[in-house]
Parts: C-alpha cells; structure tokens; sequence
C-alpha cells in the first residue's frame, strides 16, 4: 500500500480519507443499486424541513399570501447547481468543505475570509437552533403542559392582534371604505377568530379589552399633546405643556408594560421540554453515528411531509380556504407583494429555504461519512478513478435531486397552508405563539382533532431538525479547529472526542439561548436566515472557483450544467445582495 498523500488541505479522518487507501468500490450502475447509496440528501432535508419550511415559509406564506410562490419554487431549486458543485470538488479530492474553501483566494487571518464570515454565520445559527428548540418546547407544552402555564398564555391573543380587534369592534365592525373586497372579508375572517379566543377567555378576555382600549386612548391624547407641545429650550425650566408630555408618555409605557405581562409573560413549560429535548439530543448524539441520524431523519421527515399534504388537499374542499387555479397562476406570475413586510419575510426565507448556506457546507460532509470519497480511492490520472469517480458523481446527483424533490414538495405545502389559511385569517406565526398560531392553519380541515396531528407532526419535522444541524455542527466546529491549526487533523479518536464534545455542549447551548427572556423563536429563525442569505454569494463564488480553476478536467460537466450553475450562482447572488440591503434599508 501506497503512503498516504497528506497535505495542509487534508484534514479528513482515516476512516473517510481516500488518500489512506482501501475501501474501493465501483458505484451502482442500476437504479435500484443507485437507491441503495442515497442518504446524505435525505439527512439534509430533516435539516432543513423545520426551520426554512415549517417556520420561515409557513410565516412568508401568512405575511404575502400566494403572491410569492414563484420566489419559494425558485429559493428550493436554484442552490441544487451550487451544492452540487460543492460536492463535486470535495468527494472528488477527499478534502473537507472547510478545507476546500479555505483555498478559495482573499485576505487571510490564519484561515481566510470566507471561513471566517462562516464562523459568524454559524454562531447566528445557534440562535436560530434555539429557536427550533423552543418550537419542540411549545408543542410539547400544549401537548404535555407542567405547569400549564404556556397553554394558558397564548391562550391570549398578541398585542397586535388584540389591537386591531379593539379598533375593530369599536368602530362598529366595519373595514375601511379603501379596502379590496377580498381584503376586506380576510380582516372579518381575522377578528371573528380573535372574537371567538376572547370569548372562551371570559373575564379575562374582557381585561384585556378594557386595558387594550386604555392604551388606544392613551395613545391618542399622547399625540394631541404631541402635536401641539413646543420642543424644549436648552437652559429653560419645562412648561407645564411638556410636564403633562412626559406623564402621558409615561401612561403610555405603564399601559404597554402591563399589557405585554398578560400578552407575553414568561413561561416556563416551553422552556422546560426545550431542555429535555437538549438533553435527549446530547445522548443521541454521544451514540449516534451517521446510519442512526439517516434513519431517523428519513423517518420524521416523511412522515410530517404526507400529513402536510393530505392537509393541503383537504384544505380545498372548504370554500373559504380553497385556492384556485387562478390564485396559484397568479403566485406563479412573478409579482412583487404590495407591503414591505411580505417582501421582506420573502427574502430572508429565500436563505434558509431548500438548501440554506449552511447546508451547502454540511452537504459534503454527510456524503464523505456516507463512503463517497473513499469508495472513489485517492485521486490519481488512472482512468480507472476516472472511471469510478464519475459513477460515484452521478449518486451524489441522484441523491441531491432527490432531497431537492423532497424538501421542494415539503415547501411548497406549508407555503400554501400558510397562504390559504393564515393569510385568509390575518395570522402570523410571532413569538411564543408561533405554535399555537402554526396550528390554526390546521383546524379548518380536521376540526380541534388537529391540535394532536399538528403537534406530532411539529414535534418530528422540528426535532429532526435539532437533531441533524447539532450533527452538522459538532463535524463543521471540529473541522474549522482542524482547519485553523489547532487540533491533530488525521487523529481518529481526537475526531470522534470533539464531535462527541460538540455534540454535548451545542443542544445545550442552544437550549440556553431558548431560556432568554422574550426570546422570539420565529425571529431568532428568521435571523439566521438573513445570515445564512448574505453568504449565499460567497458560496457561488466559490463553486465557480471550485468548477473552473479546481476541478478535475475528467470530472467536469456539459454545457448545459455549467449554464444552471452560472443562473444559479446569479440568482444567489442577487437574493444575498438584496436581502442584506432590505436588512440595512429598515
């Protein structure tokens, strides 16, 4: 046997790296055989199924309506071309996606700027896996409350919402003249759904309307004070005009606070569960190596994905939720929601819809744990390698295509559950509602039976993306120390320890960022979706570099791939370029 051919850029594992030798096989040449090899496509997609499709998505679809759904089909698709690529460099020269692009050229500081805008955009990240943990948390609080204080609290509807409903009955019930007809039955829709929650509240539901109306009014002699109140003089003693100012501001804030103690209180049985979960995912993790978080994926991830759909297709048998052909050739239209808000939600869930930017990293790595790389054998100008390489290509792109399939169908169903039932409501997943509000989307269909099915359902698509991202993590941070010089890159056991490590702090980490208070797990979510969308052009430049200054010429694609790519790069590009500028705008 050949020494194995290390440089700085090998930073695998002996049991994953080709250049140690052995473990060589030819790929599948049948599609059956091809079927047998999938796996790191499906682990990808029970990554990325909770937080892009059930959260970001489902909030996108709430906020904009149908109009967007060309922009969700195009965010699920486009990155295939640049995870692929991706792929492509590092099975084909056994090197990490840490260690491949730390090749890439720029300012270095011991690694090079791209990795280091990584590191940043993988501890936003952790913030975001808090936010999928404090989902688990809620559904479990409903399902199986403690203390039952979450049931209680969102229970009640939020500020917002309470304020809108307040206006609304107190002006006799009517929309404003300006608005669509459309328009105006989906605000009626949304205060009957309020009026029923404030109904079943009884007493409390009349507290919070009595405290809601004081605020509006205080709010209101506020302004007239405002408004006819001179600016201060520097050196002058405050008139009794911008005394009175200052004690209705102060009204003002007493009112929100005491508001906000009965809209958001603090609770402790999401946070609870939140835990427990962490704790379950540390033992999972310190055990579980890639065939156990394959298998439990595929399992969760399915299984929520068929309900979603029945859920879609039922939902077109009841008259005010149904959409119809005109409506989905409408969100195929290319249009541009009318507020800034749906544009918005749009653009940051176009970074973590499909493959995110940190799933195009952690791609590669599950295909080199899957055997890719080692069953091609070490790189060398054989054709036999070629020969082998190629075929184990043409698996990797089954298996991407195959998740894209996966995640796109997964997608574009919490998209439309989002857009025919929580938009026609006025409801938008927020907070420590989310939940609760995600639910709602499910009652038309199958009645208060829909609790249990969403929560189960929620409780598998969101744990099964915990679970792969904390995989993810520990061999990504374990990878970057390799990277940055400080850990043995060739050592088994140190390999298996630090993941093992990582695997045991990051679920508690995250857990932890859940414990805040007023920790918003849509917006933790939506944040490192922003993140994630700003380092989307990164990786294209990337895959460029990869694809025609790095790639093996035998290895290299048609005309055609070359041209997806380049739309693909293009197109990722501008959603990094324009979501950081719609985050800078305001």
């Amino acid at each position: 046997m050949t020494q194995p051919n290390f440089d700085e850029h090998d930073t695998l594992p002996p049991s994953m790296d080709p250049a140690v030798g052995g473990g060589t096989e030819d790929p599948p040449r049948d599609f059956v055989g091809i079927l047998k090899r999938l796996g790191p496509g499906m682990i990808i997609a029970g990554s990325i199924v909770g937080s892009g499709e059930l959260i970001a998505t489902t909030k996108t679809g709430a906020e904009a309506g149908i109009t967007l759904l060309w922009l969700i089909i195009i965010g699920c698709v486009i990155k295939v071309f640049v995870q692929i690529e991706i792929g492509r460099y590092t099975v084909s020269h056994g090197e990490t996606p840490l260690a491949a692009l730390n090749r890439i050229p720029g300012p270095r500081l011991r690694v090079n700027w791209l990795l280091w805008y990584w590191l940043v955009m993988m501890i936003s990240i952790l913030g975001q896996a808090g936010g999928i943990v404090g989902g688990v948390g809620q559904s479990l609080a409903i399902a199986v409350p403690i203390t039952g204080d979450y049931a209680r609290a969102v229970q009640v509807p939020n500020e917002a919402d309470l304020l809108r409903y307040v206006e609304f009955i107190d002006h006799d019930q009517v929309t404003s003249a300006d608005e669509v007809p459309e328009e105006a039955a989906r605000i009626q829709r949304g205060n009957e759904f309020i009026a029923g929650r404030m109904e079943r509240l009884g007493e409390r539901g009349a507290v919070l309307i009595a405290t809601t109306r004081d605020l509006i009014h205080a709010k209101s002699q506020l302004a007239e004070i405002a408004d006819t109140t001179p600016a201060p003089i520097d050196g002058e003693p405050a008139s009794a005009a911008e005394i009175e100012l200052a004690q209705r501001e102060q009204a003002v804030s007493d009112i929100q606070s005491r508001l906000k103690e009965m809209t958001s209180p603090f609770t402790f049985d999401d946070r609870i569960w939140g835990t427990i979960i962490a704790l379950i995912t540390v033992g999972l993790l310190c055990r579980g190596r890639y065939k156990l978080i394959q298998n439990l994926s595929m399992t969760l991830v399915v299984s929520f994905t068929f309900i979603t759909i029945g859920n879609v297709i039922s939902l077109q048998t009841h008259e005010e939720f149904a959409l119809k052909v005109d409506d989905y050739l409408y969100g195929l239209s290319f249009h541009i929601p009318e507020g800034i808000a749906g544009l918005k939600a749009a653009m940051f869930t176009f970074g973590i819809i499909g493959v995110g930017a940190s799933e195009l990293v952690a791609y590669p790595y599950w295909c080199l744990e899957k055997g890719y790389a080692k069953f091609a054998g070490p790189r060398s100008p054989d054709e036999s390698w070629a020969k082998r390489a190629r075929g184990w290509m043409m698996v990797m792109h089954y298996d991407a295509f195959a998740s894209m399939v996966v995640y796109t169908i997964a997608t574009l169903a919490f998209f439309v559950m989002g857009a025919a039932a929580l938009y026609q409501q006025g409801l938008v997943p927020e907070g420590m509602r989310m939940v609760s509000t995600l639910i709602e989307q499910y009652v038309p269909v199958f009645g208060e039976h829909a609790r249990w099915l969403f929560l189960i359902g929620a409780i598998a698509v969101l744990y099964s993306t915990f679970l792969v991202a904390n995989a993810g993590f520990a061999r990504l941070y374990t990878d970057f120390l390799k990277v940055l010089g400080v850990m043995d890159p060739h050592n088994e056991k140190t390999h298996d320890r630090s993941i093992m490590i990582f695997g045991m702090v990051l679920p508690m980490i995250c857990a932890g960022v859940y414990w805040i208070p007023n920790a918003n797990p849509v917006a933790l979510v939506m944040f490192g979706g922003l993140t994630q969308a700003v380092m989307l052009p990164m990786l294209a430049f990337a895959a460029l570099i990869f694809r025609y200054r790095m790639t093996d010429s035998r290895l290299c694609p048609g005309r055609l791939w070359d041209t997806l790519l380049i739309i693909s790069c293009i197109g990722l590009t501008i959603a990094g370029v324009f979501t950081a500028f719609l985050k800078i705008a305001g």
